[in-house]
């Protein structure tokens, strides 16, 4: 099931929240090592520690890494945080976290009573990438906003895992992070989505919250294979508790895969058949010969009468410059996939609209009818 082998640091070469990379010899070669503080205590030089190898042997890319299993050299360790709610439950390495719903929580009262979120936008991403690019845009359109993130089990389950939500977190772009399922290392533990995107609203104070699972997407090339079709489920679950959900698409014109052309299929797949609830489908006016593309798409697959498609002319990237460190997807920048970023930022700007009370609700033909240009 997976590879272990030992290994000696040499030296501790980056530290970002609870992660430590190390530099580690592994069989006679210099390596590098994740280490999860909280899971397996600090590492120093010296430290002999065990791998698991398995993603690197299979040439992974954002997991393409060794982890640290066990700190041979100081291998007790006493956990003293409160709570009894357990995250990757029946594992070697489960955890006891305290989460926002049970009894020991100071908000048990607050989350006990919570069964609304009240017309709260939830936006709905299916990549970890797009968390960035919309916490961006949508500060910059409305700097006073509290933007929460829900993360998923969807993908890495430690929060602290990413970087993206370290330097979001640090730069003031969201007000917290919430891990839900196995998912953990937020500020706040949620038993599942549901109680999650509550959490957001009652304990966080949000204005709006996106969901999306961590880093680390599962694609196989079929049509039900991948991890991101949780978009379609989590659509339904911000409809059910009363919020009002934003599809985040998935557009780009500059991935070489064809089922990725135009809307991705992932996102069709989601939205023509997980999702059971209609949502607002936010996306930018591109080039004449694109639009007409992303049309026959739209009308193929029959969206426009099942959802709420708006579009928007005029949308730029410059409201993620200064930041274009944390826009990345599958590899490609702002510049390389300016189409994946745009539809990003239509979802920003129509969420800052309904913040602004600018947008209101309308009956989904009207939607469809009025705000398609094309």
């Amino acid at each position: 099931m997976f590879s272990r082998r030992l290994g000696e640091v040499v030296a501790v070469s980056s530290k970002w929240g609870e992660c430590e990379v190390l530099e580690v010899i592994c069989e006679e070669k210099l390596t590098q090592a994740l280490n999860y503080v909280p899971l397996t205590g600090r590492a120093d030089v010296g430290d002999y520690v065990m791998l698991n190898t398995t993603a690197v042997e299979l040439g992974l890319g954002t997991g393409g890494l060794h982890f640290v299993c066990l700190n041979l050299t100081r291998p007790e360790a006493n956990s003293q945080e409160p709570g009894h709610i357990m995250k990757l439950r029946y594992t070697p390495q489960q955890v006891r976290v305290l989460a926002v719903e049970e009894e020991a929580s100071p908000y048990h009262g607050i989350m006990k009573e919570a069964s609304s979120l009240m017309g709260m936008p939830v936006i709905v991403a299916e990549l970890h990438s797009m968390l960035a690019p919309t916490a961006i845009a949508l500060k910059q359109k409305k700097p006073d906003v509290r933007l929460a993130y829900l993360m998923t089990d969807g993908g890495a389950l430690p929060a602290f895992f990413s970087k993206t939500v370290y330097a979001l977190k640090k730069s003031g772009f969201i007000c917290g992070t919430i891990t839900a399922g196995h998912a953990f290392g937020g500020d706040l533990e949620a038993v599942n989505v549901y109680s999650g995107l509550l959490a957001a609203k009652q304990v966080l104070h949000a204005d709006a919250v996106i969901i999306c699972m961590g880093p680390g997407v599962v694609g196989t090339g079929t049509p039900f294979g991948f991890s991101g079709l949780e978009l379609g489920d989590n659509l339904n679950r911000a409809a059910v508790l009363g919020g009002r959900p934003i599809a985040v698409p998935r557009i780009s014109f500059a991935d070489r895969r064809p089922r990725h052309r135009g809307l991705s299929h992932h996102t069709l797949t989601a939205l023509t058949v997980a999702a059971l609830v209609s949502a607002d489908l936010p996306l930018p006016v591109l080039d004449e010969e694109k639009n007409a593309y992303l049309q026959q798409q739209i009308t193929a697959k029959g969206l426009a009468e099942k959802h709420a498609v708006y579009t928007y002319e005029g949308l730029t990237l410059s409201v993620l410059a200064g930041n274009e460190d944390l826009c990345r997807t599958m590899g490609r920048s702002l510049t390389e996939d300016p189409d994946f970023f745009l539809a990003v930022v239509a979802a920003a700007h129509h969420t800052a609209l309904i913040l602004e009370q600018k947008l209101m609700d309308l009956p989904v033909k009207e939607c469809t009818q009025s705000h398609l240009p094309w």
